[in-house]
């Protein structure tokens, strides 16, 4: 199975931006969709945003229009562009690869280690 390494996390002000990146290791990325979770301290785990193998893009009504999702099928790598961000966004964020089946979303069972974003009011 694929191995995730999930980077671009840190500190940032209230309305600042930041780019996860997430790297798929040991399998070719370009047959699978994706998608970023995040995990509030205290809370489950959401979805935030996902992306097929043809590049078509789903969000969460919380991020839609602040938040992008992207991939570089050469590069094995799928980002998230985070703008306009707000301190409801601290969160432990999470990449995986997956599939669709219909318009659902099923991760696989790996899992990469996180990336902590925190947004400072």
């Amino acid at each position: 199975q694929e191995q995730l390494v999930e980077s671009g996390g840190g500190l940032v002000q209230v309305g600042g931006s930041l780019t996860l990146a997430c790297e798929v290791r040991g399998r070719d990325f370009t047959p699978l969709a994706a998608g970023w979770y995040r995990q509030p301290q205290g809370k489950q785990r959401e979805l935030v945003a996902t992306i097929n193998r043809g590049g078509g893009t789903n969000y969460a009504d919380s991020v839609k229009g602040r938040f992008t999702i992207s991939r570089d099928n050469a590069k094995n790598t799928v980002y998230l562009q985070m703008n306009s961000l707000k301190p409801e966004d601290t969160a432990v964020y999470y990449c995986s690869a997956g599939t669709f089946i219909g318009a659902n979303y099923y991760p696989n069972s790996r899992w990469g280690q996180g990336t902590q974003v925190t947004v400072s009011s």
